[in-house]
């Protein structure tokens, strides 16, 4: 199991959700999951590495799955099964058991 900290910490909070509006202003309109995913402020939000697992999981929850990309390059993991690929309810359901299971907390 991870170790993961009871608590976000404020400022990473900050960063993160700095650095996710800016990806989502700058990326309207981009129909490309893999194209998105290049732009500086995603790769930005990988480069912080497990700290942001609980909030991409956050955001999963309350958004899209345009964050399994970021998880899988944090994490190494991907608990989708490959037939359920393409179905993004069901990568967030996955995503997020895969989570709890791990000890997250968001």
């Amino acid at each position: 199991m991870i170790q993961t900290s009871d608590k976000i910490q404020p400022e990473l909070e900050k960063q993160f959700l700095e650095l996710v509006k800016k990806w989502r202003i700058e990326t309207r309109g981009i129909s490309s999951t893999n194209k998105a995913s290049q732009h500086p402020a995603y790769q930005q939000i990988i480069g912080m590495r497990n700290d942001v697992v609980p909030l991409l999981l956050r955001e999963l929850e309350g958004s899209s799955g345009r964050w399994f990309w970021a998880l899988k390059a944090i994490t190494g993991e991907d608990p989708v099964p490959q037939d359920r690929r393409g179905h993004t309810k069901e990568m967030i359901r996955y995503w997020l058991e895969w989570g709890k299971q791990k000890g997250y907390q968001w």
